[in-house]
């Protein structure tokens, strides 16, 4: 199989950093559905900005290019072993071209394999069909998203929707649930696979297998159909919008399958994927591994762009923040701003936190910006560049956040998706900020890094280290204010009580 590496090495390539044409569709129609000018509006014209660069540079979209996982069907005969040594040398060799950011960790020590490979790492499913081809699709899936997923155990007591029966309706009302509950955590707008029944392993495995279906597909069960174009419906009149920020687009795509059950057991499984829905395939020629078709997409078919405009057009009204920040310049500010960060700021994960709870800071903190973020970053002569930096989700750190705050000075807090209660009380009597940058904008904030001034903690690994990162126009909103105020919290209760109005109309 002579091409075999060349061919693997391009599929993991065009689907880290080239969304499905279905997608692109489904993002393109998300930005003419939202308010111009509002927050979510905002929020897709970067995303769509950050789409045509990833795909002009071939660079990751998003920073998390997630947990490789291979859905693969060989010939009857076709030697599988040898197949899956070669898969994991292509997961390697993308790694180390900055393709794949090295996401594998050990459970038990937690050392990054710095390559993707360890045990468990690719997941690689094989199935035997009666084809010359060989075919192999693949899903990256970011852990943000991946923490969104969720199982019911039915019958079973939901928020805002009451009672979820073994019917269709209790289907249609976990489903709903899901939608709501990911908020601006799984980087809406996004996209659900779900499974009606199984065991608890087999229902989360054959709902991400409807990932693996085309967003505008049509479900061949009639129920089915009937009930993913609901779902849609429904979602999208929640009000969860881009970014958890409020809006009209909360849901790109709806896809269900149904499996058998046990007498005792029924579960509805949802997998959750945001709108860096990464999802390409090809069929391979079985003797030599040269590629033979892809799936999904039309490689003869011209990109088209998605951005309407370069970038974020400044208005004039944005607030310009140059590091170190003061108390007076933070408490000045208010949620809904929208600030350009200038300086030096410092990147800090849940390794970083879980450090700076026990140690001194490798830095001085104080005054400064703590940016929830793990960037693909590549080694360039004495130094380093970042090549995709995007947030990741902040909520991860709440036991950690308001300490840390109180004990170095950090002024503002930078991550998606928002905080919770201990972390705003903290903003508050302290004099911090959390900023809520766009999720999966990875190429969108790497460019607004001019410099890599070092990098601390580097033994945790490439995504959990603390890296001294010198920025210009950093773009970023202001969610969470020193006044107690959350846009998060009152987009989920809005989207809260707009569940119970939804869920109210489909029961009846």
């Amino acid at each position: 199989m002579q091409f075999i590496q060349e061919s693997l090495i391009k599929l993991i390539t065009e689907t880290s950093t080239n969304l499905p044409p279905d997608v692109r569709q489904a993002m393109s129609w998300s930005l003419g559905q939202e308010t111009p000018k509002t927050q979510s509006s905002l929020a897709l014209n970067i995303i769509a900005s950050n789409i045509d660069m990833a795909e002009e540079g071939e660079s990751p979209i998003c920073q998390d290019t997630g947990m490789p996982t291979f859905f693969i069907k060989t010939p009857v005969g076709f030697n599988q072993i040898v197949f899956q040594k070669e898969v994991r040398k292509a997961i390697q060799e993308a790694t180390r071209r900055g393709k794949l950011r090295p996401n594998s960790v050990d459970s038990i020590t937690g050392k990054n394999s710095g390559d993707n490979l360890g045990p468990g790492t690719p997941v690689i499913h094989f199935e035997q069909w009666e084809e010359e081809d060989v075919e192999v699709r693949l899903l990256l899936k970011g852990g943000g998203c991946e923490n969104k997923n969720i199982q019911y155990s039915v019958p079973c007591q939901l928020d805002h929707l009451g009672r979820a029966d073994r019917t269709l309706e209790g289907v249609h009302k976990c489903i709903l649930h899901a939608v709501w509950q990911a908020q601006g955590q799984g980087c809406s707008p996004g996209a659900v696979g779900v499974c009606i029944g199984g065991d608890r392993t087999a229902g989360y495995d054959y709902a991400k297998h409807q990932l693996l279906r085309t967003l505008d597909d049509t479900n061949p069960d009639p129920q089915l159909a009937r009930m993913e174009q609901q779902i849609m419906e429904e979602a999208n009149r929640l009000g969860v919008g881009t970014m958890g920020f409020g809006g009209k687009v909360s849901l790109i795509g709806c896809k269900i399958g149904a499996i058998n059950r046990l007498p005792a057991s029924f579960f509805v499984s949802v997998a959750y994927d945001c709108w860096a829905f990464r999802r390409l395939g090809v069929r391979l020629d079985a003797a030599s591994g040269a590629i033979r078709q892809w799936l999904y997409r039309d490689p003869a078919r011209p990109v088209e762009k998605l951005a309407k405009e370069s970038g974020f057009p400044l208005t004039g009204r944005e607030v310009v923040l140059e590091t170190p920040l003061t108390e007076e310049k933070v408490r000045g500010l208010k949620v809904g701003d929208v600030v350009l960060i200038n300086g030096l700021i410092y990147t800090g994960r849940d390794e970083a936190h879980a450090y700076l709870m026990k140690n001194p800071a490798p830095v001085d903190l104080q005054g400064s910006v703590l940016y929830h973020c793990g960037p693909v970053a590549m080694k360039q002569g004495d130094g380093w560049k970042i090549t995709a930096a995007g947030p990741t989700t902040s909520m991860r750190e709440e036991p950690y956040q308001g300490e840390i705050i109180r004990r170095f000075g950090i002024r503002a807090v930078m991550g998606k998706g928002g905080m919770g209660k201990k972390t705003l009380e903290a903003l508050q009597k302290h004099g911090a900020v959390y900023l809520n940058a766009i999720g999966g904008a990875a190429q969108y904030y790497a460019r607004a890094i001019t410099a890599v001034e070092g990098v601390s903690l580097f033994e945790l690994g490439v995504p959990e280290a603390m890296w001294h990162l010198r920025v210009k126009d950093l773009m970023a909103l202001v969610t969470m204010d020193a006044h107690g105020n959350s846009l998060h919290a009152s987009v989920e209760e809005a989207t809260g009580k707009a569940l119970e109005t939804v869920g109210a109309k489909s029961s009846g």
